[in-house]
Parts: structure tokens; sequence; C-alpha cells
């Protein structure tokens, strides 16, 4: 199997020309598939006409939003990927529980970097980002150009040498038909969705920081549903703590007989700094009354005991503030 390793923020080919995930266009034609597939939107009684805001401001309804893929690769490795993943999530918790992080992350990261095609595509039509990407920081393309280099796990050998690049939480939730809604934070790479009974909460590059970050609520709810609102909440936890985490995570990428070699440089460094900047309860309020719109909590209630924000978990187990 071939081990090269495609680079597309090098020449910033986001052009629907070539493949996003190999950028192969020779050995067979290029189609263009949903970023939500079929299956997904079927099993969420979704049409397609729903709609989504871009970075910007462009609103976009799901069946729009493609990206090029090399209908090899889409027969042999995109599809089987999709029916595992599809199977699952039909079967609930209960299913999507037994699923290997592994197959989550390419899943996940398929989604959210063809999310980043698109957002490039356009910035690049609209002249808010050159060609050559010489106007986009250069922390993200790195962050990007990581995720890019994962995910080539789904049709190429990676092995992510004694580490997982990614935090993932999976729980179930008490409610047994919810509705499918997914939230994603590209500049964090932070993703969550909830569908049925279950919820998913995903940090792609942290090198699996976040989750021990909240490792007391979340060994305080394990085995335990939900509600919903506790589900929304523990999001903002992850969303926001992910907002701390001050590091670049940097990986040696070697490409050895057919098999591409990942692993982590050390996240400290030569800093003694620490790995997040310091909780803020206000900040975090702000966040979880994002969360919360559904129910109406407004950031006054949330915050009302400035040392004590307003929690569905009982007890909070909230990081400490300084």
């Amino acid at each position: 199997m071939n081990s090269s390793i495609y680079q597309p923020f090098k020449n910033f080919d986001f052009k629907y020309k070539n493949c996003f995930l190999s950028g192969d266009t020779l050995k067979t034609p290029i189609t263009e598939i949903n970023v939500l597939p079929d299956w997904l939107l079927a099993l969420a009684n979704f049409s397609g006409q729903e709609q989504i805001k871009l970075l910007d401001e462009s609103v976009r309804s799901y069946n729009t939003l493609k990206v090029p893929v090399n209908t090899e690769i889409l027969e042999q490795f995109v599809d089987p990927l999709e029916a595992k993943i599809a199977t699952a999530f039909q079967g609930g918790y209960a299913a999507v529980s037994k699923l290997e992080e592994i197959d989550l992350f390419k899943w996940v990261g398929k989604f959210m970097y063809s999310l980043i095609y698109i957002e490039m595509n356009a910035a690049i039509k609209l002249q808010q980002l050159s060609s050559d990407g010489v106007n986009m920081s250069q922390g993200l393309m790195h962050k990007f150009g990581n995720l890019h280099t994962m995910i080539q796990s789904i049709y190429l050998n990676v092995d992510f040498e004694d580490f997982e690049p990614w935090s993932i939480v999976v729980v179930p939730l008490a409610d047994q038909d919810h509705y499918f809604s997914f939230r994603d934070e590209i500049n964090t790479m932070t993703f969550s969705l909830k569908l049925k009974d279950f919820g998913i909460i995903m940090c792609l590059q942290d090198n699996g920081t976040n989750k021990r970050f909240h490792k007391e609520i979340l060994d305080q709810i394990a085995g335990k549903a939900l509600l919903e609102q506790q589900f929304e909440e523990l999001c903002a936890r992850f969303f926001y703590s992910a907002y701390l985490f001050n590091r670049l995570p940097e990986y040696t990428i070697l490409p050895v007989e057919g098999t591409i070699y990942i692993s982590p440089m050390p996240l400290k460094g030569a800093s003694s700094k620490p790995l997040f900047d310091n909780w803020q309860h206000k900040t975090y309020a702000q966040v979880l009354e994002n969360f919360w719109k559904r129910w109406g909590h407004t950031l006054f209630e949330i915050i009302k005991d400035p040392l004590a924000p307003m929690s569905y978990f009982n007890p909070p187990a909230l990081p400490p503030a300084y």
C-alpha cells in the first residue's frame, strides 16, 4: 500500500479538483460526497434542507455540503467506515459505546476536516484567504494539517505509537429519542453530537488531556444516563477547557515500508506553564449560557453565586477557578 503523505496545506489544495483525503486524481475518477451522509439524515428524519451558517456568514443547506473524493477510496474505505458507524448509530448507546475509538475518531475527523475543506474553499473564493494561505494563522494550518494526516488512516496504515491524539467521551442519555444535533469548533478541534439515546464529545487533537482534566466529573457520571441539560453542561465544560488548552501538539511523522508512524512530542516541552490557562467561572458561565439557551437560563441565573455556577450535577465537580 502507498504510504506517501498528502499535505494539502502545502499548496492550499481546496479547489475541488483532487480527492480531499488522498489528493489523487489519476487512478480513478473524482466524485463528490455529502458531508452529512444520507444515512445520517435519514436516521435524524432530516430532509437535507436544514441549514448551517459557515464562518463567512453564508448559510448553506446540509445537502449542499460536499467534498471531492476518489471513487476507489470511497468504495474501498470511506463507504465501509460509514456503514460501520451507521450500524452503530442505529443501535444507539449500546452499540456506539462498543465502537473502537479509532473508528469514531476517523469518522468525526473526516466530518470536521470536510467542513474545514469547505471553509477553506469559500475563503479563497472570497479572497479572504490567499491561494497560498499566507494570511492564515500558522498555528491553525499546523493543527489542520496534522488532523488531515491522521484521518488518512481511513485508507492508509497509520500507527499512533503508544498514544491516542484524541479525547473521546460517549455517554448514555436518559431520553431514548433525542433529535440529532451537533456542534463543532474548528479552532480548538472540538466536536459534540447527540442522537437517539447517546451523546458524543470529542477533542480531536489534545492527546487525551481534556479527558484527564475532567476526570472527576467523568468518574462521577460513569455508566449513568444523563439528562439533556447535563449533557449540554458536560459539552460546555469540554468546549471551554479546549479553549483554555494552551499547547500546540507536535508530532513526529515517519512513513516506513507502507505504514505511517505518528508519535507525540512532550506537551510540556521546555515550558513550566500548566497545560491549561486558568479556569474562570464567569467566562465558563458565558459558554454554558449558550449551551443552555434552549432552557432559557440567563447568565445572571447561572453565575448568581460567582464561586459556584449553576449545575445540573450533584456535586458539580467543577474545576477550581482562579
